[in-house]
């Protein structure tokens, strides 16, 4: 019976996997390995966010690999910078390459090249390979993205498939910064294009794709008071811790779990001696929404909360940052996403499909903001460790069925299969 029963189970297994497209597999496998060369030299250089001259090297290397494989490409600047608290003075260029094909559809394809490690990390933790898995610093966040939209859009040129409009690959350098030089550029071609598939990493437990991610802001106040001594003048000054201690605890209660609106204060400080009334205090909350129109909820309750002063002497100032709007599922988004679920059980795979937002946000978001077309997140290699120190890296065992599903999935779309 154990027998027949493991017979059967390669029967169907084997059934499934003959559905396979078979050049496009053997396409696949044979771009496993310079997927992995890709890989290291894309790792090989530090690109963290901050790192102007990494970013303007490896923009370079990127940049170059298109053109190899006859693409129009341009190093974009940064334009309508959202500044924010931690927005740097220099934000690394955006890398776009653009192929012309015969058809009508429009197709994105999105990834970032900067990191969050720091420059000199690269010297002790370079690329190397253990068994199924290839570690580097910013290879599963994401590398690990770029390299496979590199070598889809390869496969694409060796097969001679050229049935799309235009197929366009989107390089941003500041998405560990969310994005603030890039952001406008993504959300105006994901409104042009008919579809977007973002290449961020799918997970190292469940191979997966995502159709949501949590929008993210923050709320920084920002408390002027006045110094004095706090032994024998407290009363001449202006305690801003006071009323900053004040105004977090009339906002611990803005998260609406029935709503997904999550608001937690997270930092804060204020101070520069024991014995000196605080002239400054600052705060810092965190904001998580599951819809767009969420943010101005949560805004206008605190600008009417910071009215309730404790101190009327103390200047409160508040700025409301929307560092990244929600990714929210769309009829279109959902409809590729059960195309890709079919053209994976062609390998006898299964594919997570997840409309439910969890963990960071996505560049894909900006893209999907101003469009219904379809937008998916996790085209990317399944993973760990992202913003981790040691132990960062991708499963090289799932190279070939993500090769696989990206470029059956972009031929699909390009001739209209996908509904």
């Amino acid at each position: 019976m154990r027998f027949l029963t493991a017979f059967i189970l390669s029967v169907v297994v084997s059934s499934a996997y003959a559905q396979a497209d078979q050049a496009v597999l053997a396409q696949a496998k044979a771009n496993k390995d310079p997927l992995l060369a890709t890989l290291k030299d894309l790792v090989s250089i530090e690109s963290g966010s901050r790192d102007s001259e990494g970013l303007a090297k490896l923009a370079a290397l990127i940049a170059s690999r298109f053109k190899e494989l006859g693409a129009e490409v341009e190093l974009v600047p940064a334009a309508d910078v959202y500044k924010m608290e931690d927005t740097p003075a220099s934000i690394g260029q955006i890398v776009r390459a653009t192929f012309k094909g015969k058809g009508t559809k429009k197709i994105l394809l999105i990834a970032h090249m900067d990191t969050v490690y720091l420059k000199g990390m690269l010297a002790k933790q370079p690329f190397r390979v253990d068994g199924d898995r290839a570690y580097g610093l910013g290879i599963a966040d994401d590398k690990q993205g770029v390299a496979l939209i590199l070598h889809t859009v390869a496969m694409l040129q060796k097969a001679g498939f050229r049935d799309y409009g235009t197929l366009t690959a989107l390089i941003n350098a500041d998405e560990e910064i969310s994005s603030p030089g890039s952001r406008a550029t993504l959300t105006r071609l994901g409104a042009e294009h008919d579809a977007t598939l973002s290449f961020e990493g799918s997970r190292i437990d469940q191979d997966k794709l995502a159709l949501a991610t949590a929008g993210i802001a923050s709320v920084v106040l920002k408390v002027h008071g006045k110094a004095s001594h706090a032994g024998s003048a407290p009363h001449l000054g202006v305690n801003a811790l006071y009323e900053l201690s004040h105004q977090i605890l009339q906002m611990r209660d803005l998260s609406d779990p029935a709503s997904g609106v999550k608001m937690n204060w997270t930092v804060s400080h204020a101070g520069t001696n024991r014995n000196v009334i605080p002239a400054l205090a600052e705060a810092t909350a965190d904001v998580r929404v599951l819809r767009v129109s969420d943010y101005d909820g949560v805004e206008q309750k605190v600008r009417e909360r910071i009215k309730k002063q404790l101190i009327p002497e103390a200047k409160v100032e508040m700025t409301f940052e929307r560092r990244r709007p929600p990714l929210e599922a769309h009829a279109a988004s959902k409809a590729t996403a059960a195309h890709a679920q079919a053209i994976y059980k062609e390998l006898g795979m299964s594919l997570v499909v997840d409309a439910l937002a969890e963990g960071g946000g996505t560049d894909a978001a900006f893209a999907a903001l101003k469009t219904q077309n379809a937008v998916v997140e996790r085209f990317g290699l399944r993973g760990f460790g992202a913003h981790s120190n040691d132990d960062e890296y991708i499963m090289i065992s799932s190279i070939e069925p993500r090769l696989y599903l990206a470029t059956r999935l972009i031929m699909d779309i390009a001739q209209g299969k996908v509904r």
